[in-house]
């Protein structure tokens, strides 16, 4: 019975046996169908082999179990093939990655890439340009190998791009303005029923020209007498300072200093600065003692004949009385330029009135309605109309918001440093001004964005002397 026993068990080990052999040819085979497979995917298969051979060794003593230990070694052997092939897709798609790296660092690679640009790399670097129009200026400046000839160098400005452009265009906006006031007034166009000699229409084209009061602190005040000397301009705007500060300089010199002087050493010393300009104080000592005489004579008037002072007004009188010829205000009195100062208590002049309001109740009055109605009424005259703005604040917008009477200036030229970003009428570009209707849609208004001090005398030798001169040489030939 035993040897029965023991015969049976041979026997099966037998079929077990070959059933192992069978599952680990399968097993085995797969590795060699992947002669292309990594290490990793060798060393996987590994594990089931091992178990396979392991059942083979369980199976010997359990002679039922032959089916499903076949099963099992079948299960193990498709999924090792299973895991052989996803690795090596995922080989594929690494080896294709690194196929494109290569390629675009041979294609970056001047002795790989046999001499040719990638075409992306040259649409990115040399983009074709679209046509500008035939008429478009080249950039050229100011060749001195001509010698030094300033008239040719401020004309190249016009084509030299960033401020210097801005120049030149402002060269041909005022020329423009001074041309159209050049053409003789229509019969029907003469204002010969104005009685107010200081609004009268006189040209073809009215030129408002307004500033601040460091242009009468600094040497551009002689550029504006220059204009006022000779009728160059129609009506001023300017400030407090700007009136105050002419007047002043008849009376005793402003000075030049440094913007650095320490300013509480110069209180003590009783000296005032004007960024890089000194002013003594007893310069407006001198001021008010010649000043106040005149307020009495204003006050008189006022009470004895009902004279209605205006800010206008007010300066007129005073440019007769200083009977300077190196004062702006002397010539706008003479050549019945009238000059508006809708702040004009707010300065040293206000402070005499106010030194001069304590012994006179009531004292001197001031109407600026009546100055509000003679600007206006001047810009809403004019033919044609330019607006010339040193500075920002009360003096462009006053200027600006008098030519919204008439829809706007047909020319502008804007001289300061201020910038828009913060909102101000100071900073604002010509193009605000349109939206307002205080310039033309049509204008060529222009800024320069740049410090006046610099600007404004080559700004007025480049176009009211340029004409001014032409202009007489043209008479005295026709004489």
């Amino acid at each position: 019975m035993c040897d029965s026993v023991i015969s049976t068990g041979h026997e099966n080990d037998k079929s077990v046996s070959s059933s192992s052999v069978a599952a680990t040819t399968t097993t085995t085979t797969a590795p060699t169908t992947t002669t292309t497979a990594t290490d990793t995917a060798t060393a996987t298969t590994t594990p089931a082999a091992t178990t396979t051979k392991e059942n083979s060794k369980a199976t010997t003593g359990a002679p039922n179990n032959n089916t499903a230990d076949s099963a099992t070694s079948a299960a193990a052997a498709k999924e090792a093939t299973k895991l052989i092939e996803s690795k090596k897709d995922d080989n594929k798609v690494t080896e294709s990655e690194d196929d494109k790296g290569k390629d675009e660092a041979r294609a970056l690679d001047p002795k790989k890439s046999e001499n040719k640009v990638p075409e992306s790399l040259l649409h990115n670097v040399l983009k074709h340009s679209a046509p500008l129009p035939t008429s478009t200026p080249s950039v050229q400046g100011y060749d001195f190998n001509d010698g030094i000839n300033y008239s040719a160098l401020f004309r190249t400005y016009r084509h030299s791009g960033f401020q210097a452009t801005n120049f030149g265009l402002a060269v041909e906006e005022i020329l423009r303005m001074l041309v159209a006031r050049r053409i003789p007034l229509e019969p029907d166009q003469e204002d010969n029923l104005e009685e107010d000699e200081f609004i009268k229409r006189r040209h073809g084209c009215t030129i408002f020209l307004g500033y601040t009061s460091n242009m009468a602190s600094c040497g551009v005040r002689e550029t504006i007498r220059f204009l006022a000397e000779h009728r160059m301009i129609d009506c001023i705007v300017t400030t407090a300072g700007g009136v105050e500060e002419d007047f002043i300089k008849c009376l005793a010199p402003t000075l030049v200093g440094d913007f650095h002087l320490d300013g509480k050493t110069l209180r003590d010393r009783g000296i005032n600065r004007i960024g890089n300009l000194l002013v003594p104080n007893d310069n407006y000592c001198l001021f008010e003692n010649w000043v106040m005489p005149i307020l009495d004579k204003m006050l008189e008037e006022q009470k004895e004949k009902g004279t209605l002072w205006t800010p206008s007004k007010v300066i007129a009188r005073l440019g007769e009385e200083i009977n300077n010829r190196e004062s702006i205000y002397y010539w706008c009195a003479k050549n019945k330029i009238p000059v508006f100062c809708p702040a004009l208590t707010d300065g040293s002049l206000g402070d005499m009135m106010y030194f001069h309001s304590f012994k006179n109740d009531p004292g001197l009055v001031i109407d600026i309605v009546s100055d509000l109605r003679r600007i206006n009424t001047i810009a809403m005259k004019a033919i044609r109309s330019g607006v010339i703005i040193i500075g920002g604040g009360v003096v462009k917008h006053h200027i600006c918001n008098a030519n919204l009477m008439r829809n706007g200036a047909e020319f502008g030229v804007f001289l300061n440093t201020a910038n828009e970003f913060d909102g101000s009428d100071s900073g604002a570009r010509p193009d605000e001004a349109v939206s307002w209707g205080k310039i033309k849609k049509d204008s060529k208004a222009v800024k320069i964005y740049a410090e006046a001090s610099l600007i404004f005398p080559i700004l007025v030798g480049e176009t009211f002397v340029r004409h001014f001169v032409s202009y007489k040489m043209r008479v005295s030939t026709t004489v």
